[in-house]
């Protein structure tokens, strides 16, 4: 078997507001495995500031894992504290594993029979901003709107979701607020009995992660239901997961693969979340067509009822070309077809 690996920057369409500031483009790295002619690849995918293994010696970790990827993809604890290549081998060896490269599971979605309803996405920004992308959503067809706030005055950001409520009930629009940590604990439950006047599904990561005592009793005293997202990054360890989930109680948790240790990973908090009660959606991580295709079937082989996190694909400038569509709220597989193994091409020497 040989392997190599590449990395591929990303570029913003737009540049894309958070609460760790503008991003104008975002790195991904390629794992590629070929044996007997056929060809298989997997996405790393970090963001700089958030995932756990952006650090230095990233790259020499891949450059390891490339001169023997089976013994790594056998026994994937030994790269714990790197998830993100943990999911991106996973996803190469699906890949390589499969008659066609490009399906990795083998479901009505990935046979281009099904799809996947999916929230809307709403980016930070200046107030004009934002009411052009929830119009364009609305008009789009989407049934769940999922609104990043904590960037801009926090009344200018409920005057925002009470235009929305004017124009779309609580019965036709499903909205989803990410504070990715904004609020300061002090502040947080009255910012959170305010956003609760608009009856909204859930809030992301109210407070920063890491103050499970705090987060503890906001779970327990909201008015609108937790979802846990970046609470989870750099939980590697299965017990300390366990002591989270159980010390928090979170209503729900957020799924992102190259975050947690791929799909492996993932299945596993799929466990410890259903045996206690506890829901969950998956979520991309601004990954390229690649990575999200393998995301996006893999999370059609579980039974979602509920939107989830998959639009992103359409941010880049220079994503890499795919069938992958969004119509009406939903991801599915369309009639095109992949051009992977040019892509491959144009990035390895063979």
């Amino acid at each position: 078997m040989q392997a190599w690996y590449f990395p591929y920057d990303l570029i913003f369409k737009e540049p894309a507001g958070t609460s760790r500031g503008v991003l104008r483009k975002k790195q991904s790295w390629f794992i590629v495995l070929n044996e007997e002619d056929h060809w298989g690849i997997g996405e790393c995918g970090i963001l700089a500031g958030l995932s756990c293994d952006d650090r230095p010696d990233y790259e020499s970790q891949l450059q390891e894992i490339c001169e023997n990827p089976e013994v790594y993809h056998r026994n994937p604890d030994i790269i714990a504290d790197f998830p993100s290549i943990q999911a991106g081998l996973e996803m190469a060896f699906l890949s390589l594993e499969s008659p066609d490269p490009s399906r990795l599971f083998e479901t009505d979605f990935s046979l281009r029979q099904d799809s996947i309803p999916i929230n809307g996405l709403i980016w930070m920004g200046d107030a004009s901003f934002m009411r052009d992308q929830i119009r364009t959503k609305l008009e789009d067809g989407f049934s769940c709107l999922k609104m990043k706030i904590g960037a801009i005055d926090f009344d200018t950001e409920l005057q925002i979701l009470s235009e929305i409520r004017k124009v779309a009930s609580s019965e036709d629009l499903t909205l989803r607020v990410d504070a990715n940590g904004a609020f300061s604990v002090k502040e947080a439950m009255l910012k959170l009995d305010q956003l609760s006047n608009f009856d909204i599904h859930s809030i992301e990561q109210p407070i920063k992660a890491g103050q499970w005592d705090e987060m503890r009793e906001l779970c327990k005293s909201s008015p609108l239901p937790i979802a846990l997202d970046e609470e989870l990054i750099g939980l590697n360890d299965w017990k300390i997961r366990v002591e989270m989930i159980d010390h928090i109680s979170p209503p729900f948790i957020i799924l992102k693969p190259s975050f947690i240790g791929g799909f492996r990973g993932s299945d596993n908090w799929i466990e410890l979340a259903e045996e206690r009660g506890i829901d969950w959606w998956a979520t991309s991580a601004l990954e390229s067509n690649i990575g999200l295709n393998a995301i996006a079937q893999w999370t059609s082989t579980k039974d979602v009822e509920i939107p989830q996190g998959l639009g992103t694909g359409q941010l880049y400038t220079n994503n890499i070309p795919s069938p992958l569509e969004i119509r009406k709220g939903q991801i599915l597989i369309g009639d095109e077809e992949w051009a992977l193994s040019s892509f491959i091409k144009e990035h390895i020497d063979v």
